[in-house]
């Protein structure tokens, strides 16, 4: 008995580290305790190459020359989760760099995420992640293509704003890249989770560049919600996922209404200073719509009283807007729905070299454009898309949810 006791702890040590070797501290999971960091993806082999879900991997010292040591006076802007800084890299590529804010758990999860994401898609109204740094840098650093011209929300009532450069055409432009680009997200399983004006960047041409996929969730498509922790910005967030913590596509679908209500007002999602319910704009724009003073609410560059092609349309989106922001999400439109109504009001001739248009659109006629009606304007009421609800509180019908992928 005495002469086996060692053989079998020699034995249990031998299987222990065969154990170690093949199953790894990766198949060890640990419950992150505050800010504590620990990594979610320790397999290291998943950086070889250079390379991270396909995404080349940059040193921090590359990046680090490329913004200067991270000059304040190259700083774009703060979002959520770090700040955004313009950079140029060795082989003259304009970059803009996000540093996030924090080095732990919930950082790098989030990191990974937006990683793992943009890696999967290619749209030309997606912004391209370049590249990333190593998830053991010193920094967790996102390489983004740079966009020169700002965001929707700057040129709207930012620093960027100035009186009739945003014209009505270049807002339908703005509007139907957008929802392209939501709807392709949808079509390949991906809720935004943060979709607003300040998340949508412009091109020189006021191309459309939507951004920011920190918060975004991979979607089962089998599933009608998931239920989690809502997360998303003020003045944008879907009630119905605030109240009941149920997310779906039609969540993205109530932030995309409430841009359509910033591209047809130049207002703000929120806004302190405005009375009541009426400091969201969903709830101002809501109640505006439900009384017929759409005119109100619409920014008096625009033309609205005095081009009756320009209160057409803004009308027809309007009411488009309205479907988005229903409290139930069961009635809103699908993003492609939305996508397919907004080419209908632009007079079903969009082309991504819309800016031609704009120059052109005064001598414009849209005479035949089938458009979603509105109660109680000098719309024809009988002109209504075959795919549109008959009513405000008839559920959307589509006959088909494909959008095209490449916009």
């Amino acid at each position: 008995g005495v002469g086996i006791g060692p053989w079998i702890i020699v034995g249990l040590f031998v299987a222990l580290r065969y154990y170690k070797r093949k199953y790894g501290p990766a198949h060890i999971q640990f419950q992150p305790s505050n800010n504590t960091y620990v990594d979610p993806y320790p397999n290291r082999e998943m950086e070889s190459n250079k390379l991270f879900f396909g995404v080349p991997v940059f040193s921090y010292e590359e990046l680090q020359q490329a913004t200067n040591n991270f000059d304040r006076t190259r700083k774009l802007g703060d979002g959520g989760f770090g700040t955004v800084y313009y950079g140029k890299l060795k082989d003259g590529r304009e970059v803009a760099v996000k540093q996030l804010f924090e080095h732990n758990y919930r950082r790098v999860e989030q990191f990974v995420n937006e990683i793992e994401i943009l890696a999967r898609l290619r749209h030309r109204n997606l912004v391209s992640l370049y590249g990333c740094t190593s998830r053991y840098s010193r920094e967790l650093l996102l390489v983004y293509e740079y966009i020169p011209n700002g965001t929707v929300a700057s040129h709207l009532h930012g620093d960027l704003a100035r009186a009739g450069l945003l014209t009505w055409p270049i807002r339908m432009q703005i509007a139907i890249e957008t929802a392209s680009a939501l709807a392709y997200l949808h079509a390949s399983d991906i809720i935004h989770r943060d979709v607003k004006t300040n998340n949508i960047l412009l091109d020189i041409n006021f191309s459309v560049k939507v951004a920011d996929f920190g918060l975004s969730r991979l979607f089962p498509n089998d599933a009608s919600h998931v239920s989690t922790a809502p997360q998303g910005s003020p003045g944008y967030l879907d009630p119905e996922y605030f109240q009941l913590y149920k997310l779906s596509v039609k969540s993205d679908v109530y932030s995309f209404g409430v841009v359509l209500i910033e591209l047809i007002s130049s207002r703000t999602a929120i806004d302190a200073a405005r009375e009541g319910e009426e400091i969201n704009l969903a709830n101002l724009a809501a109640k505006k719509i439900r009384n017929d003073e759409v005119g109100e609410l619409v920014d008096p560059s625009l033309g609205f009283e005095s081009e009756s092609e320009v209160k057409r349309m803004v009308n027809s989106v309007a009411e488009l807007a309205f479907q988005c922001v229903l409290g139930d999400m069961e009635l809103r439109p699908s993003m492609d729905q939305v996508l397919q109504e907004l080419k209908k009001i632009d007079g079903g001739n969009f082309e991504f070299d819309h800016l031609e248009k704009v120059h052109a659109y005064a001598g414009s006629s849209r005479s035949k454009e089938v458009h979603l009606p509105i109660v109680g304007t000098a719309i024809d009421k009988k002109q209504e898309s075959s795919s549109s609800p008959k009513s405000l509180t008839e559920k959307w019908e589509s006959k088909s949810n494909t959008p095209n992928a490449d916009g």
